[in-house]
């Protein structure tokens, strides 16, 4: 019995022990929690109940040259409830009063919100979805309803606050205005406009502080943000909305009568190097077309008989040829080593000037124009075609421009007949706008610009940055050649042997090149043969104004191919729109004083409503983009109906100001 006494007393000793050291261990450890890891401990559990979010801001306005939007943000309002914040008394006398007034609002029966607020009570719901997509006039109502008007603690108010991008233009340049995306790693993707100047147009992150409410359910902690957010700067771009449209309809009625796989326009004002307008379209599977690909700046090609004014630009500058020598055309074939090159009319035309095979496009003659005059030095073609910068980018914001193509002797893919074939655009690539760029070049005398897509960055009347024409190179060719050849791409249209002579029109004046290149042109199957229509050139003929180029890629052979047919059209239907839109005049010097600029158009408005600060101004015919800044300056909310300049305002000019909440502005 003792040894069993004993026993018993070694095991309570061994459990008294280890019930002393665990009491040790969580002495111990409350020690070092409280103490030495505290603070980390703090902040953990107040990460689980509280989290900073970040607001995004709205990103700035993207206006055309005349203030038209193109993009721009809108904030939408989602609306909560936190049945468990608001007291029973409270709840039972207002939500009948709050039912009929959503009701009133929103347009669902009143039943529908009374059933949904009583269920959010007895679920003791914290985060019920009232009301989502809501804009900012119905988001302002929606705060002032019977409870809801006593706040987020006593009157469980929950407003989630949303940023979307819209395009008031539609489908139309869709592509170009791009647009600017994160993933959910945060990689972006940058397409356009909104992706080359989201340096301008994003603005700065806010912070909002939010507590866990329920699982993935978080409501803001009062009613402010820690930090507010910054709006981003308005980007005015070049693009002219009225030549945009002309441009996107024009493409889009020859891509369906032609069935073609896709194409591209641009027009560019030539003194300034400012795109006006840029339209992309391809094709789906069902025959629709839309803004797919930016095929103007990122589709390299062959340019086929559009280089032909390259290549005679280089003959001219190096004196190796003159406009006036005779070439024999070889009865439209010519060899060249183990190949032929071959015109598109049979037979050829016989013997003629330089001047003529270039308005006639024959491919014999210019074949034997570069070939003859620069096989014992084929570097100093390309070396010429190299300083009038072929062979290098436009360096153009926008992502993903394509790269040029230009081989040199000794490189991959250069053979003996490379300068026949370089002559009328094969074995070459450049983009359309690179071409563009070129032609351009041509029609100002020599000076080759960077095309442009934007004007100025601003903050409301403030001018942030602005973009003046940039100058690639001061004289690709001396202003003699640049003459010579505006008189070649003149004669194009004009002359009846021309290949543009059927796009010509007495009514005002165009000039440019036709250009059909050939693809898959290495497959000996005929029915993969396909083709590229282009047509470029400038208008008017003389003074020009404004280039262009129009490319049309795979129509519909059994309809036609050829660049005068296929493209040509649609660069004669953009020059005669805008020449309806504009037609020339003879300017004469006005002796009346001169018009203020828009800028002190706009100083003279606002100082205007300054001295009547107290006042709804008049900005009718104002740009809206003008126009909202000024209103919103004095305080007023601002909605847009349309684009352009202001046709309409809601409120009457002289109404006081104490009186206005909202004000509607109706562009043209």
């Amino acid at each position: 019995m003792a040894i069993t006494k004993k026993n018993i007393l070694t095991r309570l000793y061994v459990v008294a022990g280890c019930l002393f050291l665990f009491a040790v261990a969580v002495v111990v450890k409350l020690v070092s929690i409280q103490m030495v890891h505290g603070d980390k401990y703090k902040e953990l559990a107040l990460e689980r109940t509280e989290k900073m979010f970040t607001i995004a801001p709205n990103r700035g306005n993207l206006y055309s040259d005349d203030g038209s939007l193109l993009a721009t943000s809108v904030s939408r309002y989602s609306i909560r409830f936190d049945a468990v914040t608001v007291k029973e008394a409270d709840f039972e006398a207002k939500v009948g009063p709050l039912s009929q007034a959503l009701s009133n609002l929103l347009t669902k029966p009143v039943g529908h919100y009374e059933q949904l607020l009583r269920k959010a009570k007895i679920n003791k719901n914290r985060y019920a979805l009232v009301a989502r997509n809501l804009d900012y006039s119905e988001y302002m109502a929606v705060k002032v309803l019977p409870l809801f008007n006593m706040g987020p603690y006593k009157g469980g108010l929950i407003v989630e606050q949303k940023t979307v991008r819209e395009h008031p233009l539609g489908k139309i340049a869709e592509r170009s205005i791009g647009y600017e995306r994160f993933d959910e790693n945060g990689y972006p993707t940058r397409v356009g406009l909104e992706g080359a100047f989201g340096q301008y147009l994003r603005g700065v992150e806010g912070k909002r502080l939010k507590q866990k409410i329920a699982k993935g359910q978080w409501k803001p902690i009062g009613n402010d943000n820690i930090v507010e957010p910054k709006d981003g700067y308005d980007v005015i771009s070049t693009i002219d909305i009225n030549i945009q449209d002309i441009a996107h309809h024009a493409l889009l009625g020859q891509l369906e009568k032609y069935k073609a796989d896709h194409g591209c326009v641009i027009v560019m004002e030539t003194k300034t190097g400012e795109i006006k307008a840029i339209s992309n379209l391809g094709r789906t599977t069902e025959g629709k077309y839309y803004e797919r690909l930016n095929y103007a700046i990122g589709e390299s090609h062959e340019p086929g008989s559009t280089f032909k004014l390259m290549s005679l630009a280089a003959a001219l500058e190096d004196q190796v040829i003159d406009t006036s020598k005779i070439i024999d055309t070889e009865k439209g074939r010519w060899r060249v080593y183990d190949r032929i090159v071959r015109d598109s009319k049979h037979g050829g035309y016989g013997k003629i000037s330089v001047a003529k095979a270039f308005e006639v496009s024959s491919n014999t003659a210019f074949a034997k124009i570069i070939h003859e005059n620069y096989k014992q030095k084929p570097s100093a073609f390309v070396k010429r075609l190299k300083s009038m910068r072929l062979d290098r980018e436009l360096g153009m914001p926008i992502k993903g421009e394509g790269v040029p193509v230009l081989r040199s002797p000794g490189s991959k893919g250069w053979s003996g007949i490379s300068l026949a074939w370089m002559s009328h655009g094969y074995e070459v690539s450049l983009t359309p706008l690179q071409t563009l760029a070129f032609y351009n070049a041509i029609a100002n005398d020599g000076e080759m610009l960077r095309p442009r897509l934007i004007k100025e960055v601003k903050e409301w009347n403030k001018t942030i940055h602005k973009f003046d024409k940039e100058v690639l190179n001061p004289s690709i060719c001396s202003k003699e050649t640049a003459s010579q050849l505006q008189q070649l791409l003149k004669n194009v249209v004009e002359k009846e042997h021309g290949t543009g002579h059927r796009l010509y029109s007495p009514n005002f004046s165009m000039a440019g090149k036709t250009g059909t290149a050939q693809k898959n042109y290495v497959s000996k199957d005929p029915d993969k043969l396909k083709y590229i229509s282009t047509f470029a050139g400038y208008f008017p003929a003389e003074s020009p104004k404004y280039s262009c180029i129009v490319v049309i890629h795979e129509p519909d052979k059994s309809v036609g191919y050829y660049g005068a047919d296929v493209s040509g059209p649609v660069f004669k239907s953009v020059a005669r729109k805008i020449y309806a839109n504009n037609p020339l005049v003879d300017e004469v010097e006005s002796l009346e004083p001169k018009s203020v600029s828009a800028d002190q158009d706009y100083e003279r408005f606002y100082s205007e409503a300054q001295k009547q600060y107290n006042k709804v101004p008049n900005v009718r015919g104002m740009s809206g983009m003008d126009a909202i800044a000024i209103l919103e300056n004095l305080g007023l909310k601002v909605e847009v109906k349309g684009n352009g300049k202001v046709r309409k305002q809601s409120i009457s000019h002289g109404t006081d100001l104490s009186k206005v909440e909202l004000i509607v502005l109706e562009l043209s």
